[in-house]
Order: C-alpha cells, then sequence, then structure tokens
C-alpha cells in the first residue's frame, strides 16, 4: 500500500514553488499525495517573517499529530533555519530541516520514524550557490510560479529573510530557460518569475542579467506571457524598460516594493530608495509601456511613524495611482534592529491607519479601473466562479465574463462595461 505524505506551506510564492518542488520527488517515488487531515507523513513548509508566521507553523504541527499519532512530521524552511532549536524542542516534530535541506526531503524523511529527532540545518550565511530545485508539472494549467533566484542582501531593518535565506544567489539562466520550455509543452500559457529579491538576479553570476534571461523566455514557442514577482525601483532604468517594451510576452505588470511613501520613514527601514526614485520609476515604466499598472506592498504603523508621515504615504498612494495596494499592519520580529526600535506604534493607531488607507486605496483603485470601460483587453482564463470565468489582464486586472464556452486556458479578447467591487466585468468579443 502507498505511503501517503501531507505538504502544508505558508508563506510567499518562493515557497509554494518549493513545495511544488517537494511534492513533484514524492509522487515519482511513489507517494500517494493527500489534502485532508490524515497522512503517513506530514511536511511544513514554513514561514517566519512575523511572530504569527511561527504560531501558524506550530498550529500546523500539532494539527498534524493530533490526526495521526503515528505519522512522521518534517518541520522545513525559514522557520527552522533562524530557530533550529526552538522547533527540535516542539514534541510533534521528527524532522527539522533548513531552508537548503529541503531539496533533499525525502531521504531525510523516510529515514525518520515516528520517535525519530533528525536535525539538518545548514550555515545558510555561508551559503553561495544556488540549490537547484524545478518543477515540470502543477495542478493549475494556466500560469505557474517560476523560481530563479534565492536570498537577499538588503538587511531592511523589520526583516528576517536575510537570516533565514542567505546571501543572493541565481539560477542558472540556462537552468531557467529549460523549465519554462517544459512547462510550457505541458499547457501552461503563462509563467511568473520569481525569487526573495529578485531585483538582484545575476549579481553574483557573470554574463547574465534579470532583462536577458526574460529576453530569452520571449523567444519560447508556446509560452504567451512572461510576468514579473516584486521589484524594487532600483532595477527600473531606462535601458531596462526600453527592452521590456520590445517584447510581445512581458506583462505590463510591475509589483514594486514601497513599504512607506514617507522618506523618514523608508530611511528609519533601512529601504535603498527614497520616494523621489520611486516615482522616477513609475514614470519611466508609464513612458515606454502603455496601461502599465503598479501594485505594492505598504507597513503602517511602523516605529515611530507619526500622523504626518502616515498623511505622506496616502498622498504618495494617490500620486502613483496604485491598481492594488496590499496593506500591513507592522508586527515586530524578534532578532530585527525595528523590533528594539523606541515609539513603538499602539496596536489600535496601526489598526485606525490601516482601515483610513484602505479607505483612501479603495479610491485609487476604482479610479485606475474605470478608465478601462469600454476598452478591448485580452484576458488569460483561470477558473469559474459563481458561474463566470474570471482571468488575468496582462496588467493583473481580474475580469469576469459568462460563456456557454469552456474559458480556462485560453487568451480572449473581452470588451469591459462595469467595474464591480474591484472586478473588471465584461463581454467576450467573438
Amino acid at each position: 500500500m502507498k505511503k501517503s505524505v501531507a505538504v502544508l506551506t505558508l508563506g510567499c510564492k518562493v515557497n509554494q514553488y518549493e513545495s511544488e518542488a517537494m511534492i513533484e520527488q514524492f509522487q515519482s517515488a511513489g507517494y500517494n499525495l493527500v489534502d485532508g487531515d490524515y497522512a503517513d507523513y506530514y511536511v511544513i513548509n514554513t514561514c517566519t517573517v512575523t511572530s504569527i508566521s511561527d504560531r501558524k507553523s506550530r498550529q500546523f504541527m500539532r494539527r498534524a499529530r493530533k490526526a495521526n499519532p503515528d505519522a512522521v512530521i518534517a518541520v522545513v524552511g525559514c522557520y527552522s533555519q533562524v530557530s533550529p532549536e526552538q522547533v527540535e524542542a516542539i514534541s510533534e516534530v521528527n524532522v527539522v530541516l533548513g531552508t537548503n535541506e529541503k531539496k533533499d526531503i525525502l531521504k531525510y524523511l523516510e529515514s525518520a520514524t515516528p520517535t525519530s529527532k533528525i536535525v539538518q540545518v545548514g550555515e545558510i550565511m555561508k551559503t553561495k550557490t544556488y540549490d537547484e530545485m524545478s518543477i515540470e508539472d502543477t495542478v493549475d494549467k494556466t500560469r505557474v510560479f517560476m523560481k530563479i533566484q534565492d536570498g537577499c542582501n538588503q538587511f531592511c531593518s523589520y526583516c528576517i529573510i536575510p537570516y533565514a535565506r542567505g546571501p543572493i544567489r541565481s539560477r542558472d539562466p540556462k537552468n531557467v530557460v529549460s523549465e519554462a520550455k517544459i512547462l510550457s509543452s505541458k499547457g501552461f500559457k503563462e509563467v511568473v518569475l520569481t525569487g526573495i529579491h529578485l531585483s538582484s538576479y545575476g549579481k553574483d553570476i557573470e554574463n547574465t542579467s534579470l532583462i536577458e534571461v526574460i529576453e530569452s523566455l520571449n523567444d519560447i514557442t508556446g509560452l504567451e506571457r512572461i510576468r514579473l514577482g516584486s521589484l524594487e525601483p532600483k532595477i527600473i532604468t531606462e535601458d531596462f524598460v526600453k527592452r521590456l517594451s520590445k517584447l510581445d510576452k512581458f506583462c505590463n505588470h510591475f509589483h514594486l516594493s514601497l513599504q512607506s511613501g514617507s522618506d523618514t520613514v523608508l530611511e528609519r527601514m533601512n529601504r535603498k530608495y527614497d520616494t523621489n526614485e520611486y516615482y522616477e520609476a513609475v514614470s519611466l515604466i508609464n513612458a515606454h509601456l502603455k496601461d502599465a499598472s503598479f501594485t505594492t506592498d505598504i507597513i503602517v504603523g511602523f516605529p515611530g511613524e507619526s500622523d504626518q508621515e502616515f498623511e505622506e504615504t496616502c498622498d504618495f498612494v494617490k500620486k502613483v495611482g496604485f491598481s492594488k495596494v496590499h496593506i500591513f499592519k507592522y508586527s515586530p520580529r524578534e532578532g530585527t534592529k525595528a523590533a528594539v526600535m523606541k515609539n513603538q506604534v499602539h496596536g489600535e493607531v496601526k489598526s485606525d491607519r490601516s482601515h483610513k488607507l484602505q479607505d483612501r486605496c479603495k479610491q485609487v483603485e476604482e479610479d485606475y479601473l474605470n478608465q478601462f470601460l469600454k476598452r478591448e483587453m485580452k484576458v488569460l482564463f483561470e477558473e469559474v466562479v459563481e458561474g463566470a470565468f474570471e482571468g488575468l489582464t496582462e496588467g493583473y486586472l481580474r475580469v469576469s465574463v459568462r460563456s456557454l464556452d469552456n474559458l480556462v486556458n485560453t487568451i480572449r479578447t473581452v470588451k469591459i462595461k462595469e467595474v464591480i467591487d474591484g472586478k473588471l466585468i465584461g463581454d467576450l468579443l467573438q
């Protein structure tokens, strides 16, 4: 009888990609992948961005042990990397693997028992080369996230990730292209390039850069869309944008990391840009790419954030005209400089600012969407929601249409007729 395994994932798209790669290892070895509560083996792929992430990971561990007291439970990834002793001390855990040990999950899991304590966590800060993990298939048959970079050298004052992921490492461009060709041959229409700090791709290896990899992917037959994950403003140069503008498969959506619209807050965060540089990047993109859309993340209630600094953020959001803003309340992360800064903002103030910014952003987002009324847009349809087909434009705008035909994994032209609850509603053009 086949052994069953459940892979539980917390955190970012990079973690999701790595979970997919581990799942493919289990499938190749003949394991039965399960989504339900009961399994013979559990792999918990952790995130450690906040203390809340750590708590969720521990909840997963307890839930797994309760579901099957005789299971082998492996905890892998960022939480294990940053706090190996803490994870090892958790009674439910049998195997503890760091970030770079994920690729060897099968070996460690098969050598473990329900009473084991196996700990293998390497010195991530000394890691200099990219550890290859790859995927050939996923459940989703429309777009797929593809990891091409790991590590971060930025050391923002609120972030633990450099200590969990180590220094920057770039994937061999030949392997990037090879995987994209395989995924395209399996029917995927769109690849999304992702990494822990995607903008640093190529800085640690010779004769390549992010733009060169994108250009190589643009030549792949069958691949119809190339999208980028989160970028830093400093990568947006005139040469970079001009070269992007010549690529027919590039999606004109930019997730440009902001975090705050106040220069003084950005300085305390140890971000490597100010709002002028950020806006120059936005302007440069708009000058060369029609209908570009911008999404971002913003942290409210960072230590010392004054009412004036918060208002500066609100004003800057309006100035840029984002299509979507993801808002987070600052959460102290033990081990970071920001966690011990003076003038921590009270929780009620954070919540109040979060609500206020959400209200401001809602209007900005609606204004952005309304400009596409009566316009024709190409949409890659992904799923059926409440009887309608939904998908994304090149600019990462969600579109809904009704059709008697099955539109999933097709790119079709839609004429937009209205905006409802942040979604474009349209009619399919034959």
